[in-house]
């Protein structure tokens, strides 16, 4: 835990977005969401925080947390116990808004600096849920297809090929309520494997 908690401290004072960015700085002050643990063996892994996460430094505390814990079928007790479930997204900051005031996508400045440092300290990961595209690219570039969709639907090949397991999904955001309105076959085929898949994990 030592390793790991004195990296996390190391996150959590991170300037580089703002300080040496690979592109335009982050328009405000950083403040890495995240939470990890040696003994965590499912891995939440999302795209960036938004602003109401921001605001209370709690990863997935707004609607589209709400969305995703009813997906795993657990409560907010449990999706905040680090010791059973590791939430590291793409991008640990709120990247900001951009034009149409719309979330910009992930920081690459995470990923390139942390994301292996961090996966290497997590050795009980046994599933990774992705949500959404940029999570995929990273985690199972080799199974993603040109379509959310088509990658989403193609879920048995990363879960059944990768090790750690990669289940691939949409992002709970409330942007995907048409998606997943025209997509019945998620809540029905994938969600029974999700929850079963969580269940096991956190028992």
């Amino acid at each position: 835990m030592d390793k790991l908690q004195e990296l996390l401290d190391e996150v959590r004072c991170c300037r580089i977005c703002l300080e040496t960015p690979q592109k335009t700085p982050l328009p405000h002050t950083p403040r890495p969401v995240l939470q990890a643990s040696p003994t965590a063996r499912l891995l939440i892994a999302g795209q960036a925080p938004g602003a109401r996460v921001h605001a209370t430094g709690l990863p997935f505390n707004d609607p589209s947390g709400d969305r995703l814990r009813y997906w795993l079928g657990v409560g907010r007790e449990l999706f905040y116990d680090p010791l059973r479930i590791a939430v590291v997204p793409m991008g640990f900051c709120f990247p900001g808004y951009d034009r149409r005031g719309s979330d910009l996508p992930p920081r690459n400045e995470c990923a390139r600096h942390w994301l292996h440092r961090i996966m290497a300290t997590m050795p009980a990961i046994e599933t990774i849920i992705c949500l959404g595209r940029y999570a995929q690219e990273w985690h199972m570039p080799q199974f993603c297809r040109p379509t959310l969709t088509e990658t989403v639907r193609s879920w048995r090949e990363p879960f059944e090929n990768l090790t750690p397991r990669v289940l691939p999904l949409p992002h709970p955001s409330w942007r995907n309520s048409g998606w997943l309105k025209t997509n019945p076959w998620f809540e029905a085929q994938i969600l029974p494997v999700l929850r079963c898949e969580v269940a096991r994990l956190t028992a």
